[in-house]
């Protein structure tokens, strides 16, 4: 009973596995279509919709089995929980990054922002696009010290959405009024598909310790200082020079 209990707890992490990979995909996709007005790349970030409602109920219902099979252990039990969490956090993402290929596909085949702003879309997209890579790469191999940093990627993607938001709300916005709220909007989609990979790294924390991320680093003492060396590359760095 317990190896086929197993069984189904690996088939659940590997549908969270082909989940994120769904996600990603559609992202790359809806950016695509965002940043060169591809109508094709959006009609194929949109496509993807089914698949991530097939693996969203997969997963429920294994969910429901597994936690009314037997009883589960305390690992068991801690890793249906955060992967039903993990699972609608990648369907929430898959929404986001839709609604990034909906509003460019309305737009074509017009863009849906300036031309001046381009660059900063660009680089959100390089930056969702880093911390979902990490977001895969902690649900195969769970790591918290990686889960943890994506926090400080978190807050680049916050900055540039913050700046756009700014820059949408200044007098001397020269585009139209329909343009700044694309902008702006467009913004908050990329900064919340961030958070949740923010709230999936969370899980995975929880999942290898059984705290939150804040609990965790309290009960985590910090690293000691070899005070001696680091006296000596401050002594090389202001003395000289090195």
């Amino acid at each position: 009973m317990r190896t086929a209990y197993r069984e189904d707890l690996d088939d659940f992490a590997h549908d969270l596995i082909v989940m994120c990979d769904t996600v990603r995909a559609v992202m790359d996709k809806a950016s695509d279509a965002l940043l060169r007005g591809s109508l094709q790349s959006a009609e194929d970030a949109l496509s993807h919709e089914d698949t991530l409602a097939e693996i969203r109920a997969r997963s429920e219902e294994r969910a429901v089995n597994l936690l009314a099979l037997e009883h589960p252990t305390p690992s068991d039990l801690r890793q249906v929980i955060s992967s039903i969490y993990i699972v609608n956090d990648f369907n929430r993402m898959g929404r986001l990054a839709m609604h990034i290929a909906n509003t460019a596909r309305k737009r074509h085949p017009e863009t849906a922002i300036p031309e001046a702003v381009g660059a900063y879309f660009a680089e959100l997209h390089r930056l969702v696009g880093e911390m979902s890579a990490k977001t895969r790469g902690v649900l195969v191999e769970p790591d918290t010290d990686v889960a943890l940093d994506m926090a400080e990627d978190d807050d680049a993607v916050d900055e540039l959405y913050h700046h756009l938001v700014a820059l949408v709300s200044r007098e001397d916005w020269e585009y139209s009024s329909k343009e700044a709220v694309d902008v702006a909007m467009l913004a908050r989609e990329y900064e919340r598909y961030a958070d949740h990979c923010v709230a999936v790294a969370s899980r995975i924390v929880y999942l290898i310790t059984g705290m939150k991320p804040e609990e965790y680093l309290d009960e985590t003492p910090a690293p000691e200082l070899d005070t001696p060396q680091r006296f000596e590359e401050l002594r090389r760095l202001y003395w000289t020079g090195a």
